[in-house]
């Protein structure tokens, strides 16, 4: 390979910080010099549609989750855990869809540089790229560039540094889970924060809606009442009056489906608190 000072600019840039395991968020180059254009970010919501043209890099540890904090832009925690198992990727705009993309999964493979393997890896959407490189941009952790390489040379295709990509988006596989929702540290009875998780099937969450389980003289409400995107894939709702618990939640994906959640918030709910349930889909 060689050195940085023989790159382009932008190309040079980038791969210097990489190597200082910058996270995504930090590669400082102007994305107009690197060939970022305006695009449909429709193009990337087909299901197994044909294979698109991307490029790669990676940032954290070279067998790591990606950020130190093993969460990113969209607050999804322990991304070295399952169901994320290190294999989390920042996306550029078309990918993140500005939080509605996080938690959707891509199957990538790369066969152009000498050390790629071809085999096709899946990827989830857990962070924002802020400077992509080229139209679509998968910045992913050390963990997910190294599985693109044949077997022995991880390491070299991570000195690579950039690399040509094919991808398709492809819905999410988690065996054994339920959809998880983390109450955020300060919610209180008339501010609701909520971390939608581990959502199988679709991945991302487009419209989040929340049900009172009565109203405060008594009677049950009946009614949804839409949350607002916070940031990533938190959502809030912000109230004139003390909420009554236990909630329901509905959530409506990218594809349109329907998920809700009955009663899965308690009435003794609890915030940075954890919730799973079972799902009905509509």
């Amino acid at each position: 390979m060689g050195s940085p000072s023989s790159l382009p600019a932008a190309a040079a840039l980038v791969l210097l910080a990489l190597l200082a395991g910058a996270q995504c968020r930090e590669a400082q180059f102007d994305a107009a010099d690197a060939g970022a254009e305006n695009f449909n970010t429709s193009e990337a919501a087909v299901y197994w549609g044909p294979w698109q043209k991307a490029r790669a890099t990676w940032y954290g540890q070279p067998n790591g989750a990606g950020p130190d904090d093993n969460g990113g832009a969209c607050g999804f925690k322990h991304t070295n855990q399952y169901p994320f198992m290190s294999m989390g990727s920042c996306g550029n705009q078309p990918l993140f869809k500005d939080g509605k993309g996080c938690g959707s999964c891509y199957k990538i493979r790369c066969r152009k540089d000498p050390s790629c393997s071809g085999r096709t890896e899946t990827v989830i959407i857990t962070d924002m790229n802020y400077y992509p490189v080229s139209k679509y941009h998968f910045d992913l952790s050390g963990t997910a560039f190294g599985r693109l390489a044949k077997p022995g040379l991880n390491d070299k295709l991570r000195h690579s540094g950039i690399i040509d990509i094919e991808f398709t988006r492809v819905p999410c596989e988690f065996p054994g889970l339920k959809i998880g929702f983390h109450v955020e540290e300060y919610s209180s009875p008339v501010y609701f924060a909520v971390l939608v998780e581990y959502e199988d099937g679709d991945g991302d969450v487009v419209q989040v809606d929340l049900m009172e389980s009565k109203t405060a003289r008594g009677p049950p409400t009946g009614r949804w009442a839409p949350m607002r995107e916070s940031w990533g894939s938190i959502w809030r709702m912000d109230t004139n009056h003390r909420m009554q618990p236990p909630f329901s939640i509905r959530i409506r994906n990218e594809s349109g489906k329907t998920l809700v959640a009955r009663n899965v918030i308690p009435a003794n709910w609890r915030p940075n608190t954890f919730y799973r349930s079972f799902v009905q889909y509509s």
